[in-house]
């Protein structure tokens, strides 16, 4: 592995219309995964391990915040138990659940992740890529 960064997207946002209620809940959901509230500003938050690469925000033309249908930010997990963490910790911050923690061999057997909707409806999963089952 080199020192590259292997990563295609610089960041991704999410649109909140209860900007508190948005930041309370991945406050307490991403650090199961290493990340922390890096950035702040005014109706905006990022998240990340080094830099932000995940905002919540209130729209910036002010129209209210939809969940866009067929999109979700799936976030990397280190290990299998990092991924029951995320989940559990979003459903105690009032996430629902949208696909349990396990196996998805449909999508690879490499392949271990949940789903979830957060509480304003955005669809977001934790995975966890075994490298030695990678093909």
């Amino acid at each position: 592995m080199t020192d590259e960064n292997p990563s295609i997207i610089s960041h991704i946002s999410v649109g909140t219309n209860d900007f508190e209620r948005a930041i309370a809940f991945y406050d307490k959901v991403l650090p199961t995964l290493g990340c922390r509230k890096i950035m702040e500003h005014p109706g905006a938050a990022g998240y990340g391990r080094a830099f932000p690469e995940f905002w919540v925000q209130t729209p910036i033309d002010g129209r209210p915040a939809t969940v866009g249908n067929g999109s979700h930010v799936g976030f990397i997990a280190d290990t299998r138990e990092a991924v029951h963490a995320f989940h559990e910790a979003a459903l105690a911050a009032g996430g629902t659940d949208d696909g349990a923690p396990g196996p998805r061999p449909d999508y690879t057997d490499a392949y271990y992740g949940c789903f979830i909707r957060d509480p304003e409806g955005n669809k977001i999963e934790a995975t966890f890529w075994d490298e030695s089952l990678i093909k």
